[in-house]
Parts: structure tokens; sequence; C-alpha cells
């Protein structure tokens, strides 16, 4: 497994942008798939996005479809999240997670195994 640190949350106003960072431990980076994940305050945990190990494929939630961009750097050990025309209901603590896949193929949201911490992003109207 590899272990994940988020990072880039903050305050932000309503139609605003922000990127979030997800850097990765480890040497096999390119192996893993990633994904985004959020929960706000009272709700469950969410999917936001995900990526294959290489990019070639993702994958969003409906809700920041055209707004929020996922890439991964394997050369840096790190993910993004581009986020754009953020909106008050994009609040919540944003989750960075890894599946190791030996192809290149968005894993399902139960198949993510490593997680960071969570990273605050508040966006205010």
């Amino acid at each position: 497994q590899v272990q994940l640190v988020e990072s880039g949350g903050g305050l932000v106003q309503a139609g605003g942008s922000l990127r979030l960072s997800c850097a990765a431990s480890g040497r096999t980076w390119g192996s893993y798939a990633m994904g985004w994940f959020r929960q706000a305050p009272g709700k469950e945990r969410e999917f936001v996005a995900a990526i294959s190990r290489s990019g070639g494929r993702k994958s969003y939630a409906d809700s920041v479809k055209g707004r929020f961009t996922i890439s991964k750097d394997n050369a840096k050990n790190t993910g993004y999240l581009q986020m754009n025309s953020l909106k008050p209901e994009d609040t919540a603590i944003y989750y960075c997670a890894a599946q190791w896949r030996s192809s290149d193929v968005i894993p399902s949201v139960t198949d993510f195994s490593s997680w960071g911490q969570g990273t605050q992003l508040t966006v205010s109207s």
C-alpha cells in the first residue's frame, strides 16, 4: 500500500478555483489508480473523481463534471484535483485514495484501500 497526504485545501469564494494535491509514498505510484472523495458535514462520503494508473481513463461524479479535473503525475508521485467554478455545496473534507491495479482500469469506489487524512475545502457564498 501507499501512504497518501493531501494538501491545498482552504477557504475560497464561490466561483473561484483551487487545486488539491495528493502526495504518495513509495516507488510504484505508476501502478496505482487514484480517486478523490469528499464528505460534507452530516453526510456520507461520496465519490468525486477517479483516474486510472496511467491517467488514460477518468471518471467524474455528475455534480462536478465539467468543473473538476483529476490528473496524475507518476514521475512526481503526485495526484491532483483541479477545481473550478466552485460552489458552496462543494464544501467538504476531500480525501485522496489509491488502489493498486495490474491494468489501466478505474477501480470501483469500494475497492480503494489506501486513504489520506483529508483536507478541508470551504466555499463561501
